[in-house]
């Protein structure tokens, strides 16, 4: 039976360890995984599989992610709600934007390691992706330094993975390579939300930088938030690449100290 009062982020359970000497029975740190659903003015709109912490952050930037709300400012307020098994979260944003919701809300639930499930159909998925502004200035590449700096700061700042071993990290950084912030979840692009929702509130030049692949959906949410560089420790896809030229984001992927492959 695991132990619910733990942490929000983490749960002790009981196992069996075997190795070459033998088998005996232990605990462990396991990352914490419930059904969090997602509301706006009290009509359903997901059910995501996610680590039940930051969720004030996760509403919000899943729904500029998303596309729902342009900014933080169009969400009037935030009410967090423990259910049966799971938490609500439900934010309130105008009786306008809660209409067009109606249309276009996941119907399913979303496992923690897919950012499309629970969408109703293919045009759902081709949500409008706003492009960088062209009259912005372009975005600075993160320099190698900038990169070996945020790399090398990543690890130490993720309490969590360090604990389980089984949580994906987000991090807002500064243009020179300082993590101002980072966000864990056991969904990656789940991280990705939470790390959005926080800059939301603290807007700052800079790049994202996350602990997993770059997928089609990352790439378009960070697009959806204003986000021009995205720096991922894995493999791109083929969509996220064609998202990322489509949106003018820089897309650095297979990044480690000392290397990286810029694709956009």
């Amino acid at each position: 039976m695991a132990d619910q009062g733990l942490s929000d982020s983490a749960v002790l359970v009981a196992r069996t360890l075997s190795d070459d000497t033998g088998s005996k029975a232990t605990n462990d740190l396991v990352v914490c995984e419930v059904p969090v659903a997602l509301s706006f003015n009290g009509i359903s709109y997901a059910v995501m599989m996610a680590t039940p912490a930051d969720l004030e952050d996760f509403i919000r930037g899943f729904a500029i992610g998303e596309g729902i709300v342009n900014s933080h400012a169009a969400i009037y307020d935030i009410e967090i709600t423990e259910a049966a098994g799971g938490v609500d979260v439900n934010a309130s944003v105008s009786n306008e934007t809660a209409f067009k919701l109606k249309d276009r809300r996941r119907s399913m639930a979303g496992p923690s390691g897919c950012g499309l499930c629970g969408i109703e159909s293919i045009e759902q998925l081709s949500r409008d992706i706003k492009p960088i502004p062209p009259d912005e200035p372009n975005p600075q590449v993160p320099s190698k330094g900038a990169l070996d700096r945020a790399l090398a700061g990543l690890r130490p700042l993720q309490d969590i993975s360090r604990q389980t071993g089984g949580a994906h990290a987000a991090a807002w950084c500064s243009p020179d390579g300082e993590i101002l912030a980072l966000r864990e979840d056991v969904g990656r692009h789940n991280a990705l939300d939470k790390i959005l929702g926080w800059r939301s509130l603290n807007p700052s030049e800079g790049f994202l930088l996350v602990s997993s692949r770059a997928s089609f959906e990352m790439v378009s949410k960070a697009a959806t938030a204003g986000a021009s560089i995205l720096v991922a420790v894995s493999a791109p896809t083929s969509a996220a690449i064609d998202v990322a030229k489509q949106a003018g984001i820089c897309l650095i992927a297979f990044a480690t100290e000392g290397r990286s492959a810029r694709y956009s």
